[in-house]
């Protein structure tokens, strides 16, 4: 049976290993999307202010499970996030902790809400060897931030830069290549020896960059780091649906308000989370490997985690359905990727 004629799909229930849900009435609006589609979520610290600490993820994962609603079953895996001053002390907290997972690092200004973040990798050191002694995982947000670098090349600047050094200095730092976009990313990943790992979005294996000039500026779109040429996007394919375990699901889902996007300077980020698994359906779907879709989604993430694959199944059947053109933001709207469009399969 091939899989154009596959009329449902049944696999382990997944996770998402890159999540933002913002926080109050926004995370009230789009925590329901997640918890359908997913059993956990790593979630992301750059709220204002930031989550920097033990205790400021204890709390905001107090405030993620007062959202929830009733009969839904979630687990949010909780982030710090990394700045020149974290102290080594507050990771051993971390993981001591149980309910954080991992740190975060953003390049100061590389995307939302990172204005507080790295200004320079060489001040987190001893943060960073606490964290390859515990075993806690650092995500990286993979772009340098130097002005001079053009847009397109940051992604690949920054493995030179800054991955390739950091991973000599620390060889056993867990670490995850957070939204890769890239060739090079994809190829340095897959040829990498250690625990290094990467995510990618949905929105990155169905894209390029042509998209966001079709017609006009598409801003639901626009995201960082930013959809790249088609021959990255076909290196992301091929990652993503070729079985290696150093690659697994991410949707870097990120609602903003529609004003926010469709502005004269408009916010980075692509809403998802209400349809993360039928997107990733069709991209593994035009491969011609929905056969991979299950280890992509559902076991690769735990297994770099040290977590056990979730004990439930999800399913996705062959329905026609449309994307809701908005959605409920607060006391806004959120427009999702695709919206208006139709897609082919749908979660059930």
């Amino acid at each position: 049976m091939t899989s154009t004629t596959i009329p449902s799909l049944t696999i382990t229930r997944p996770d998402d290993w890159h999540l933002h849900l913002r926080d109050e009435a926004v995370m009230a609006s789009v925590l329901p999307h997640t918890a359908r589609q997913f059993a956990r979520a790593i979630v992301m610290p750059n709220l204002k202010p930031p989550v920097t600490t033990t205790a400021l993820a204890q709390a905001y994962r107090q405030r993620i499970l007062s959202c929830l609603p009733a009969g839904m079953q979630f687990e949010p895996l909780m982030t710090l996030y990394l700045t020149d001053n974290t102290a080594a002390d507050e990771i051993r907290r971390a993981s001591d902790s149980g309910i954080v997972h991992a740190v975060k690092l953003y390049p100061a200004g590389a995307t939302t809400n990172s204005d507080l973040g790295v200004s320079d990798l060489k001040h987190c050191y001893k943060a960073l060897e606490a964290m390859q002694q515990v075993g806690m995982p650092l995500l990286m947000h993979g772009e340098v931030t130097d002005p001079e670098i053009d847009i397109f090349d940051r992604e690949a600047v920054f493995i030179e830069r800054v991955l390739q050094p950091l991973r000599r200095d620390l060889p056993a730092l867990k670490i995850v290549f957070e939204h890769i976009t890239t060739r090079e990313a994809a190829q340095y990943v897959a040829d990498s020896e250690g625990a290094l790992a990467a995510t990618i979005t949905a929105h990155h294996l169905l894209y390029n960059r042509n998209q966001i000039f079709n017609g006009g500026i598409r801003p639901h779109l626009y995201c960082l780091p930013v959809l790249k040429r088609e021959q990255h996007r076909q290196a992301l394919v091929a990652a993503a649906t070729g079985g290696n375990p150093r690659f697994f699901l991410g949707t870097d889902s990120a609602p903003h308000a529609r004003h926010a996007k469709e502005a004269a300077c408009g916010c980075a980020g692509c809403y998802t989370a209400l349809h993360a698994m039928e997107l990733y359906a069709e991209a593994f779907e035009r491969a011609g490997r929905l056969d991979r879709l299950e280890g992509f989604a559902s076991l690769h993430g735990p297994l770099f985690y040290g977590l056990p694959p979730n004990a439930g199944k999800v399913t996705l059947v062959r329905q026609p359905w449309t994307v809701p053109s908005t959605l409920a933001l607060g006391d806004s709207q959120v427009v999702p990727l695709d919206g208006g469009e139709t897609l082919a399969w749908k979660l059930v």
